[in-house]
């Protein structure tokens, strides 16, 4: 560490004041809440002054400027004393404080991206450190840029998995730019954390994940000071020996006190004993400003080169489409990523791959992490993000796909493998709940592509989509059905079969499309015409082009699709024609956990092939001549 300067006694006393100041405004902000967790600030007041006051560089008036350092807090539940740091900055107004949880407020509970200085929301513990090791990835490997990423992870956050998926990431990556800080309290939040102050245990675990890990006593500002400016090969680890509570005699390293604002006496009379502490002091600090290294970027009007190039009535199944339009889709954007989770030749995310080996990011089998890393790539409008695994394998991270909604992240997910038509492999690998799952978040767009055509528009679409899009995708090779000039739209159907006299509408999608299809050759032959309609979208779905139809086939619908009955493509319908009078739905979908098979048996004995529709339509039928 020949390079550390020590600050001077000035700069220690002024960072001292600084957290001192951390902890008054956080109790005061809490206590005037009536809600909050002061004792969690408390114990990361002289962490969050170094970091802010003399570690990072950045420019407090744009926060979101891209040569800035990186902050993330992990531990969402501190958030007043981010709020109290901006403060301390000049940036947001300190009676703005006073105003933290309430409703016409930006200083909201935990951090969420309406403020500028977050970048992703955070409170779900676990994921903040797989967020910053894709600020880090993106710094290092794509803007080539000096920004540095820190992340302040609580103890009882270290029992999540993720964050385990997230140091081996870090490492394997060999990211010298991210510096992770334990806040080492001791306790949770009901209990203490399972190691308490073994501060020696936790260096161990960091080491064995491959970071360069350091003891110090997060209370010490020039131990900080020290640890936070040594030079690593490898990802840093600090872990920050702290007491919860500190500065509030009656609660410090106390069970019972988390999540608890303190009484306003009590607030009164401890805020009191601090502002004692605070030496005079003439030293202000300024951060220092950022190196201007990080290169513009523009992510607007991400186009594809040419139409596709796929002749009608050619065959490809489009999990493979998929990647042969992410492919082209990198060729001229080179600001388009791709991630996978060991899976790249299964998704065909491999074409990207071999094209652009710089821009391919291999997460691994740790499909959280790969959707953490993905928001953080996409942080702050560096990248456009495609991240691909099975379909069935996002369920496993969506938790993190929930809070990249609530952190307003513009993330591509493509799942492939979808439903019961993969066969062989057996109910373990299929995607079954997965579109009640993303059509569930708010800020989904789900797209649903029937041949390689609409594939390719699928990814176009997404690349230009703001909020989380999901592109499902299917294992069998299907017919191409539209020409390669065709038109398509977010939210807009497309319907692919029709006459002047049509008895039924049947909607499918993806694989259940191609038997609709078939089914309507069949049922010909009985001269009983059926209308089918491809939703391309299944969120938001075109509900206009879905009544105009079944209104002239007397409001008769039938939905055909290879997923679970609910939360799907039938109930999709249901719901966008609940209001029309005389409408019937007829949902077909998987009723129960299937098992292996071929494909085709298998979409025959869960009911959802030609020969189910053709039943379908014909029983549908009868019936309303009955009803007659």
């Amino acid at each position: 560490m020949e390079d550390y300067h020590k600050p001077d006694q000035q700069t220690v006393q002024a960072l001292r004041n600084i957290a001192t100041r951390l902890r008054i405004n956080s109790i005061k902000a809490t206590t005037a809440a009536g809600s909050g967790h002061p004792t969690s600030c408390c114990s990361v007041a002289e962490i969050m002054s170094v970091l802010f006051f003399h570690t990072m560089k950045y420019r407090p008036e744009d926060p979101r400027n891209s040569n800035n350092d990186r902050f993330v807090l992990s531990k969402g539940h501190a958030a007043p004393v981010l709020y109290a740091v901006w403060a301390e900055t000049g940036y947001l107004k300190e009676n703005e404080l006073l105003n933290l949880r309430k409703v016409d407020s930006i200083l909201e509970g935990h951090p969420v991206p309406k403020q500028q200085f977050v970048d992703v929301a955070t409170g779900s513990l676990g994921q903040g450190l797989g967020a910053a090791c894709g600020m880090a990835y993106t710094g290092k490997y794509f803007d080539k840029a000096s920004y540095r990423v820190y992340c302040l992870l609580g103890d009882g956050e270290l029992s999540e998995g993720s964050v385990w998926e997230a140091m081996a990431f870090a490492s394997y990556y060999q990211l010298d730019n991210l510096v992770a800080i334990l806040d080492i309290n001791r306790l949770g939040q009901s209990d203490p954390a399972p190691l308490q102050h073994h501060v020696e245990k936790y260096q161990r675990r960091c080491e064995a994940f491959g970071w360069h890990a350091i003891i110090a006593d997060g209370h010490s500002v020039e131990e900080l000071c020290k640890v936070l400016s040594q030079p690593c090969h490898q990802p840093l680890a600090i872990i920050a020996k702290t007491i919860k509570g500190k500065g509030i005699p009656a609660a410090e390293d106390k069970m019972g006190w988390h999540g608890k604002p303190l009484p306003k006496d009590m607030a009164d009379s401890v805020m009191k004993e601090l502002q004692s502490r605070i030496v005079s002091s003439s030293k202000r600090l300024y951060p220092a400003p950022p190196s201007e290294d990080a290169p513009p970027v523009s992510l607007r009007n991400i186009r594809m080169p040419s139409a596709p190039s796929y002749k009608t009535g050619d065959k490809i199944a489009t999990r493979k489409a998929y990647g042969m339009a992410l492919a082209k889709l990198g060729r001229y954007n080179e600001h388009v990523i791709a991630l996978d989770g060991d899976t790249k030749n299964s998704t065909f995310s491999e074409l990207f791959k071999n094209e652009h080996p710089n821009r391919y990011v291999e997460c691994y089998i740790a499909e959280q992490n790969m959707v953490s890393v993905a928001m953080g790539c996409a942080a702050r409008d560096r990248n456009v993000v495609f991240a691909s695994t099975f379909a069935t394998f996002f369920t496993r991270a969506y938790d993190q796909l929930r809070m990249a909604a609530i952190s307003e992240s513009n993330i591509n997910l493509c799942g492939s493998h979808c439903g019961v038509s993969i066969g062989e492999d057996g109910p373990s690998q299929m995607g079954l709940e997965d579109l009640a799952m993303f059509r569930a978040i708010p800020t989904a767009t789900v797209f649903y592509p029937s041949d390689g055509v609409s594939t390719e528009k699928a990814v176009e679409l997404a690349a230009n989509t703001k909020g989380l899009c999901f592109i499902r995708t299917s294992r069998p090779e299907n017919t191409i059905l539209y020409n390669s000039n065709e038109d398509f739209h977010v939210g807009q159907a497309k319907v692919v079969y029709k006459t002047n006299d049509d008895h039924v509408t049947v909607i499918g999608a993806g694989v259940t499309l191609h038997e609709a299809l078939a089914a309507a050759e069949q049922l010909k032959k009985e001269r009983i015409n059926i209308r089918v309609i491809d939703p391309f979208t299944i969120k938001p779905l075109d509900s206009k082009t879905i009544t105009e139809n079944a209104r002239a086939t007397r409001g008769r619908i039938i939905t055909v699709e290879d997923h679970y009955y609910e939360g799907g493509l039938g109930e999709a319908v249901c719901s966008a024609v609940v209001n029309e009078t005389g409408f019937t739905v007829h949902r077909l979908a998987v009723s129960q956990v299937p098992r292996s098979g071929k494909p085709q048996e298998l979409l025959r004995v869960f009911g959802i092939d030609r020969d189910a529709i053709t039943q379908a339509v014909r029983k549908v039928l009868s019936s309303s001549t009955n009803a007659k």
